[in-house]
C-alpha cells in the first residue's frame, strides 16, 4: 500500500462505524525511534471473539482499531536496548495492524522453538495465569472450570498443568472434545450441582462464561469456604435471578466470589518477582513452546483482508473455530 507522498504505508483493521469492520491503509509512526523502544513487522495477531465482539458492536469511539495481542519481527531498537537484535521475534499487547512499536518492557521476547502462529495465544492464557496467582487454593486440589471457549479451554490446560485435580464443563460436546487429550479429569454438560461426588468437593470454581446463572451455580458446587472466580467478562444480564440468590448461598455456604479480572496484577513484577502480567506472559509463551499448554486445532488462519467477515461470522455466530489468527506475512510492509 502507498500512502501520501509515495511513503509505503502500513494497513491495520478499523472498526469505522458500529458492526462493521474494515482493512484500511494508515501511516505508520515515523518519529525517530525513541531509545527504550522497538519496533517491527507485525507477523501474526490473534481476534478475541469476546471482547471484541463487544466492541464491535459497540466502540468506545470511532473509528477504533481492535487487538491486543500480537508476533512481530524486530526490524530497529533504540540505543539502550541490548538484549533485542533485528531479526528477532517478540511479543506484545498490540492491535491488528502490520506494524509495532513499544518500548522494551512491554514486549516479551519469545522463546526459542516457539513458532509465530501459537504466541499470540499467551495473551489468553494470561487471564488463567492471573486467576492462579491470585486463589487460595493449591493443588492437588479440585478445580472446576466452567465455560470453553478458548480463555476456558487455555484455563483448564493452565490449572491441569500446576497439578490441580481438573474438572470442566461445557454444553457444547465438540469444546469438551477440545479437552481429550489434556491432563483433565473429567468434563460435564453443565455444572454438576446436584452430584454428590462433585458438590462441595471444589475448591475453585473459575467461571469463564460471564453468565450469572453459571457464576450462581459455581456458588452451590464449591465447598464450604469454596472459591468462586470470575473471569468471563458479565457483557449482559443473561438470567432473571436476583443479587438475593447469590447473596445468600455466598453468606451461608461462606463463599468466598470475586473478580478474575487480569488486571488486578501489577503489569511488571518488583524485585521479588511477584506475579504480574508481563511475568505472567512470559510464562504462558515458555508453556507454549514446551508443549504444556497446545493450541492446535483451536484456531482458524485468516490474511488480513479477510477480517471483516470474521467478524461478521463472530456476530453471527457462524464461526466453528474457537478463534482466529490474522497471518500478516506479505500485507503492507510484513
Amino acid at each position: 500500500m502507498v500512502g501520501p507522498e509515495g511513503k509505503v504505508s502500513g494497513c491495520r483493521v478499523v472498526f469505522p462505524a458500529r458492526e462493521q469492520a474494515a482493512l484500511e491503509p494508515y501511516e505508520p509512526d515515523r518519529r525517530p525511534l525513541g531509545d527504550d523502544e522497538v519496533e517491527g513487522v507485525t507477523v501474526t495477531s490473534l481476534v478475541s471473539s469476546g471482547t471484541e465482539l463487544a466492541l464491535f458492536k459497540n466502540p468506545p469511539a470511532l473509528p477504533w482499531v481492535p487487538g491486543y495481542a500480537a508476533v512481530f519481527r524486530v526490524s530497529a531498537v533504540g540505543r539502550a536496548v541490548k538484549d533485542v537484535a533485528p531479526g528477532d521475534y517478540a511479543f506484545c499487547l498490540g492491535a491488528h495492524q502490520s506494524r509495532q512499536r513499544f518500548a522494551r518492557k512491554d514486549i516479551v521476547p519469545l522463546p526459542p522453538g516457539l513458532a509465530v502462529e501459537k504466541a499470540p495465544f499467551a495473551r489468553m492464557a494470561n487471564m488463567a495465569m492471573s486467576a492462579i496467582a491470585t486463589t487460595a487454593a493449591r493443588p492437588p486440589q479440585r478445580v472446576f472450570v466452567n465455560g470453553l471457549g478458548l480463555i476456558g479451554n487455555l484455563t483448564a490446560q493452565a490449572v491441569a498443568a500446576c497439578g490441580y485435580e481438573t474438572l470442566a464443563g461445557d454444553p457444547s460436546e465438540a469444546r469438551r472434545r477440545h479437552l481429550d487429550t489434556f491432563n483433565v479429569a473429567a468434563t460435564y454438560a453443565a455444572v454438576p450441582e446436584t452430584d454428590e461426588a462433585v458438590a462441595g468437593r471444589v475448591a475453585l470454581f473459575i467461571d469463564c462464561t460471564g453468565k450469572e446463572q453459571d457464576a450462581l451455580a459455581g456458588c452451590r458446587l464449591v465447598a464450604k469456604g469454596g472459591e468462586v472466580v470470575l473471569t468471563g467478562v458479565p457483557w449482559s444480564q443473561r438470567s432473571e435471578h436476583t443479587a438475593h440468590d447469590v447473596m445468600s448461598v455466598v453468606f451461608h455456604r461462606y463463599v468466598r466470589l470475586r473478580s478474575g479480572w487480569e488486571w488486578e496484577l501489577p503489569l511488571y513484577a518488583g524485585d521479588a518477582g511477584e506475579p504480574s502480567i508481563y511475568g505472567n506472559l512470559a510464562t504462558a509463551l515458555r508453556w507454549l513452546a514446551d508443549g504444556r499448554l497446545r493450541v492446535d486445532g483451536l484456531y482458524e488462519t485468516i490474511r488480513p483482508d479477510a477480517a471483516p467477515d470474521v467478524y461478521r461470522r463472530i456476530a453471527e455466530r457462524r464461526r466453528e473455530a474457537l478463534s482466529t489468527l490474522i497471518d500478516w506475512r506479505g500485507f503492507g510492509e510484513a
